[in-house]
């Protein structure tokens, strides 16, 4: 599967739906963003049953601004619409793998339970 470019028309259906959904903060000016594309890019490929969205920060600013992205690239991992992961960077091919990797492993359970305690 290829990225697909998440908008303020669909970044909420398609982050709130079941499954994994990595996202990708970026702007074309941003050199590690263009350098962690091609690493984002490969592993839409190899993983088909991930979506990869990407959100161009200089089009899409409300949602940029949503989520308090400062700095860019920053990664975010969503899984059954709860947010497991968001940091800024971009990682090497292996890194990335092993952010997918625990992601899959997450007890969603475990996850469901301290977000309603939270709230």
């Amino acid at each position: 599967m290829a990225t697909v470019e998440l908008t303020t028309q669909n970044f909420s259906e398609i982050t709130n739906r079941e499954g994994i959904v990595l996202v990708d903060f970026w702007a074309s000016w941003c050199g590690p963003c263009r350098m962690f594309a091609p690493v984002f890019e490969a592993a839409s490929e190899k993983y088909p049953d991930i979506v990869f969205g990407k959100v161009d920060t200089e089009a899409q600013q409300a949602i940029a601004a949503e989520f308090n992205i400062r700095s860019i690239p920053t990664i975010m991992a969503i899984r059954d619409g709860y947010i497991v992961y968001a940091q800024p960077g971009a990682l090497p091919a292996q890194p990335f793998e092993t952010l997918i990797e625990k992601v899959r492993e997450l007890d969603m359970d475990e996850v469901r339970s301290k977000a309603g305690s939270q709230a």
